[in-house]
């Protein structure tokens, strides 16, 4: 069970960040399903005090990602995934994950500044014909994270 979850849970970060660069959209149902494998590896590891300072962790980040979104800074979809990522990094990695989310963030939002300046130009047309800005599908740095420190389990920053 303990070798599934991480697993599962590898296969969903990844489908989610095909999705969001594909569609730019992460579909309920996947960060429900993240959120889910988080609550069975609580649950699996019983213990109590980590359990509540990770559903605490949690929703602290479901209420910071919230106002992000309201913000218009993240999507919806991050949004939800943040604080289910939260729930299945658990407490004691989530400053890892946390770090390694933002480089990765970064680095994704310099490649497709690059591209928008370099690449080919590529200038969408909004609805009303007005010219609108790359977005970065924020997602896959949420999932690259989460992948890295799935299989580093931590000690990655040790």
């Amino acid at each position: 069970m303990q070798t599934a979850v991480p697993i599962l849970g590898t296969i969903l970060l990844t489908i989610i960040a095909y999705g969001d660069v594909r569609r730019r959209r992460i579909p309920n149902a996947l960060s429900l399903a993240v959120a889910a494998l988080g609550l069975t590896r609580i649950l699996v590891a019983g213990d109590p005090v980590a359990a509540s300072y990770t559903l605490t962790a949690g929703a602290a980040i479901l209420v910071v990602a919230l106002l992000l979104f309201c913000r218009g800074v993240i999507g919806g979809g991050d949004a939800k995934l943040l604080p289910a990522m939260a729930l299945f990094i658990g407490y004691s990695n989530l400053l890892e994950f946390l770090f390694l989310m933002s480089l990765c963030g970064g680095a994704l939002a310099l490649a497709i500044m690059a591209r928008d300046r370099f690449g080919a130009r590529r200038l969408r047309l909004g609805t009303r014909g007005e010219s609108t800005r790359s977005t970065v599908p924020y997602g896959v740095a949420i999932a690259v994270a989460g992948v890295i420190t799935l299989i580093f389990d931590g000690s990655l920053m040790r």
